[in-house]
């Protein structure tokens, strides 16, 4: 029997951080907000409870950016294994954006031309990687 293997999404990742912080500023702001426009009363821990909320949110988010700092993006883990290369069917270009100068590396097939997108290149940084991955000397540009 397999087991199960969980998976929790991070708090960095996309729309999960952005629940902490409202319900930290729910609690801690709009809530004692209500009370004291309606009461007249100051209610201080549910202030704290949302100070705390939002502070340690700060906490685990600091955490996950500094484990996350300088590690291989997950889109690019395993683009090699993803994405083959050969060469007798296929040639490494880089077809770029006369209007935006979007510049994409991928494989085009010799017979009939399909172009395969493999990565955005956003920077040279980039560049260099997509050819030390697949061991490329020269990447001609197609506009």
């Amino acid at each position: 029997m397999k087991k199960k293997k969980t998976n929790l999404p991070k708090i960095n990742s996309i729309h999960f951080g952005l629940q902490w912080i409202c319900i930290g500023l729910l609690i801690g702001i709009a809530i004692p907000l209500l009370i004291f426009l309606v009461f007249r009363v100051v209610y201080w821990p549910l202030c704290v409870l949302g100070g705390i909320i939002l502070f340690l949110f700060a906490i685990v988010f600091a955490v996950e950016m500094h484990q996350d700092f300088g590690k291989i993006p997950y889109y690019q883990k395993r683009l090699a294994e993803k994405m083959p290369f050969d060469r007798d069917r296929q040639y490494a270009v880089l077809k770029c954006s006369i209007c935006t100068g979007e510049q994409i590396a991928g494989f085009k097939d010799k017979t009939n031309g399909h172009f395969t997108e493999v990565m955005v290149i956003q920077s040279a940084k980039d560049l260099e990687y997509f050819k030390k991955l697949y061991q490329i000397a020269e990447l001609p540009k197609e506009y």
